[in-house]
This record gives structure tokens, C-alpha cells and sequence, in this order.
């Protein structure tokens, strides 16, 4: 169940004119699925509801408290309903009339679920209503804040941005690079030499972007395609199967494009690494550094040292800044000195001639 977001036209070369996707609804049954086997949190069904024909349609949950007292002009219906202990006490704090006013307050609406935390216990006679109104109730050993949390981020997850980038995912050194640039360039050549070096292949030719904050993007591969990859003129190599599970990884933080195109003589590439420019994928700001090719040129090694030094400036080391500063600092001092020419990084030379 996905829908058409926007297209997203800012960015440059692979990630220009692409959709964006984003799910608009999940089933009941599939979300308490994961969350068994994926996230291994303990939930139990505690009634025989047909789940898959609830949907989750947001990531938000929500605690009826107000909505059982009786207030639900607010009453947020649509997201997974969650009874912690301060709720059940208080259905338990009501005399049984009172009480089933009360939890009716809350199953008159299409509500997706109810799931009860920290081990509660609903009453037999609540349990049957929410039963005859469809809804599937759950019950889960963990407490209402690890709960919510866990259930939160998956949902966060399942109905983040989506996008698919034509690139290549690589984990050089622990840095994410996205690999650009137009088909037959030799992303997937560069990749390989990277893996042969030791580097981790990520997902290549389609790598799907998921925004999972305001401020990271992660990608990983498609289910069909998973970590094989086409080299032009030899063909299909499966990354995994030559090169074992230290080759692989099924997702990783992008966190630095590298755009190959062919080298143009007219074409203004920067030199001295002080703009810092950036590409916009799903709205989030991505270094992006443009790199020329020209025979001879050793891409790998390249991509090596942008990871180095994305690592340096991130740790706080900032090698173009560090260079300006001591260009300006030697400038004012010979200007101060009247001093002429170039000067050597050593004023004497010791006797290592042969």
C-alpha cells in the first residue's frame, strides 16, 4: 500500500525527476508479525479477530485515557490504541456499569488494535465487546514506555520517505558512499574494487533511500537484486557467494555522494574542498563531491580517502580550513617581515644524498 508522495526535482543527476513512495497503510496483522520476529517483542493475541483487515495508517500511538473519562471530540481514533496500568486501573476503579460506559467510549470508534502493556489483564465482559466490534486486542509482558518506544520506531519506519536512487551503495571504512553518474561510468567497477579491498557492498544499480529523521538517510537494496551485480562484459557476479558475508551489508547511513562523470576541460571542479557542496535527497542535505574521470586515474584510492576524510572533518579536523589558516597566518607574517619567495619546509638539509 504506497502512494505517490511528491517528485522530487532539487537534487542532481541519479536522484533528479525521481518519485518519492511512501506506505500509506499497514495491516494489524503484519505489524504484530514484525514485531514478534523482527523487534522479538513477547505479544500474545487475547481474542480471534481477522487482523489483517485492520490497518495501521500512522506512526503515532496514542493512550485513550481522556477518551475513556468521556471526552472524544480529540479522541485521536485512527492509531494504535495503548492501556497501559494507569488506564486498566482506572477501568478497574469503575463499578461494571460505569466500566463498560466507559470502554465503549473507545471501541465505538473503528479503532486499528488494543494492546495492553506491562501484562494487564482486560475484563472477560470488555474483552467480548471489543471482540464483537472486530477490534483485536493484544496483550505484551513489556512496560507502556520500552513498549511504545519499540512500536514507535517501527511504525516510523514503515511510513517514512521512500526513493530510488540509480547508484551504488558502498561502506568504505565505515562511511556510507553513494556512487552517481551516468550509466556505464563504472560505478559498479569502482564498487568492486572496493570490495576487493575489503570494503562492504551495500546494494547496486537500485538503491532504495529511506529518510528515517529529519536528518538521516539510510539505503539499502532491493529485494530482488540484494547483492548481485552487473559488470559490462563479464555479467552477473554474486558479491556474497565470491567474496563471503564480510563483503556485504543489507543497509547503511548515506552520508557522502560521490558523483563520477567523465572529465570537462570547461567545467569549474572545486580545489580546495572549502564550499562544502551539498545535494538534496528527500529533502536532506548530503555532502556531494563531483569527481572527474580521465584514464589513469585511481578512483578507488579516491573514494578511500573522501571516507578518510569525511571521518576527519567529522571527528572535528577540517584538513581546508586548517590549510587556509596557516596560508593566512605565512601571508601576514611575510608581509610583516618583507620577506620574498618561496621558502622550504626545512631550512637545512641534512647529508641523505646518494
Amino acid at each position: 500500500m504506497l502512494r505517490v508522495l511528491s517528485w522530487c526535482g532539487r537534487s542532481e543527476g541519479a536522484v533528479k525527476n525521481r518519485p518519492t513512495f511512501q506506505k500509506s497503510a499497514i495491516p494489524v496483522s503484519f505489524m504484530i508479525e514484525q514485531l514478534r520476529e523482527r523487534i522479538r517483542v513477547p505479544i500474545e493475541p487475547l481474542n480471534t479477530v481477522d487482523a489483517s483487515r485492520r490497518l495501521v495508517t500512522e506512526a503515532d500511538l496514542h493512550r485513550p485515557g481522556l477518551a475513556l473519562a468521556g471526552f472524544t471530540q480529540l479522541f485521536t481514533w485512527q492509531r494504535v490504541q495503548i492501556l497501559g496500568n494507569t488506564e486498566i486501573e482506572y477501568l478497574h476503579y469503575l463499578d461494571p456499569e460505569a466500566r463498560r460506559k466507559a470502554f465503549w467510549n473507545v471501541i465505538q470508534f473503528d479503532v486499528p488494535c488494543l494492546i495492553l502493556t506491562h501484562g494487564n489483564e482486560l475484563e472477560p465482559e470488555l474483552l467480548a465487546m471489543a471482540t464483537e466490534r472486530g477490534i483485536p486486542v493484544y496483550r505484551t509482558l513489556v512496560p507502556s514506555t520500552r513498549f511504545m518506544y519499540l512500536l514507535r520506531d517501527f511504525l516510523d519506519d514503515q511510513f517514512a520517505p521512500q526513493q530510488t536512487v540509480h547508484g551504488t551503495l558502498v561502506d568504505v571504512y565505515g562511511v556510507g558512499l553513494l556512487l552517481i553518474g551516468q550509466s556505464g561510468i563504472g560505478k559498479s567497477e569502482v564498487a568492486l574494487d572496493l570490495v576487493e579491498r575489503g570494503h562492504r557492498l551495500v546494494a547496486d544499480d537500485v538503491v532504495v533511500v529511506t529518510r528515517k529523521s529529519e536528518t538521516v538517510l539510510i539505503g539499502s537494496g532491493t529485494e530482488l537484486v540484494q547483492h548481485f551485480m552487473e559488470i559490462r562484459g563479464l555479467g552477473i557476479l554474486d558479491i556474497r557467494s565470491m567474496f563471503g558475508i564480510r563483503a556485504i551489508r543489507f543497509q547503511k547511513r548515506i552520508e557522502v555522494v560521490v558523483e563520477l562523470e567523465l572529465f570537462d576541460p570547461n567545467a569549474d571542479y572545486t580545489r580546495t574542498g572549502l564550499d562544502g557542496n551539498t545535494i538534496s535527497i528527500l529533502d536532506v542535505p548530503i555532502p556531494h563531491v563531483k569527481l572527474p574521470i580521465v584514464p589513469g586515474k585511481n578512483v578507488t584510492v579516491i573514494c578511500e580517502v573522501i571516507a578518510l576524510n569525511y571521518l576527519l572533518e567529522h571527528y572535528g579536523y577540517k584538513p581546508a580550513e586548517e590549510f587556509r589558516r596557516r596560508l593566512e597566518k605565512r601571508i601576514a607574517e611575510r608581509a610583516r617581515e618583507g620577506r620574498e619567495g618561496i621558502e622550504r619546509s626545512v631550512e637545512y638539509f641534512e647529508h641523505d644524498f646518494e
